[in-house]
């Protein structure tokens, strides 16, 4: 096996281990390989050894992997900030986009999207720790933008993602995603998807609902931002 194989398989297990602590079913919980700044040999690597979905920050970046891999059945996800003249492009090339955080870009993105693709599936980004430096509405804004977002055409709201405030203590951890989850649950909209966890947090992601973890270095190695995107 490859080192990404070998490191998908010990992520396989760190989740199928928290989904039996927290009496989950496993399969309910999507394994996301973010694959910003790692060159496309690295996501065919992935893809062989399983892995179907991958995460990406970089709109040119990601155009570029995925004319090269357009040979693999690949979904993928937008995860990064969203500027209004890139959302054509997000719309016309990707199947989920985890980071809407306002309804202009939902707009374009609904209004962009071909009539030929299946609706464009949409979490909405919270800022559940009210970090300045992160994006996402904030919490009091959320349920204006989430009934807003379900009127849109060619979207399909499916939940929630969020990345908070980095912390190493796993009840600070889990107090956070608990947030999300109980922010889905007050809008009262049969969303099924919460997209939160990365590598240093999964466990308690998932103890807290996660169903898309979003794993990059734990897969892929440390990230060369050196390059340019």
């Amino acid at each position: 096996m490859s080192t990404i194989a070998e490191n998908i398989a010990k992520v396989g297990v760190r989740i199928r281990e928290a989904a039996q602590a927290s009496q989950r079913d496993c399969a309910s919980i999507g394994l996301l390989a973010v694959s910003k700044t790692k060159p496309a040999e690295a996501i065919r690597q992935a893809f062989s050894a399983g892995t179907h979905d991958f995460g990406e920050n970089y709109l040119q970046e990601a155009l570029d992997k995925q004319q090269e891999l357009s040979d693999l059945a690949l979904t993928w996800h937008f995860i990064g900030p969203i500027q209004s003249n890139k959302t054509k492009s997000i719309a016309e090339h990707f199947s989920w986009v985890h980071s809407v955080d306002r309804l202009k870009v939902a707009e374009r993105l609904s209004a962009q999207r071909p009539a030929h693709l299946p609706p464009l599936n949409i979490c909405l980004q919270v800022n559940v720790s009210g970090e300045a430096s992160k994006s996402g509405c904030s919490p009091d804004e959320l349920t204006a933008l989430a009934q807003a977002v379900t009127q849109l055409p060619n979207l399909q709201l499916r939940g929630l993602m969020t990345i908070p405030e980095p912390t190493d203590d796993p009840t600070e951890q889990r107090a956070a995603f608990a947030r999300l989850r109980e922010l889905q649950q007050g809008l009262h909209l049969g969303l099924d998807t919460l997209s939160m966890g990365m590598s240093h947090d999964l466990e308690a992601a998932i103890a807290e609902g996660a169903t898309w973890v979003r794993i990059g270095t734990a897969l892929f190695g440390a990230r060369d931002y050196s390059k340019p995107v």
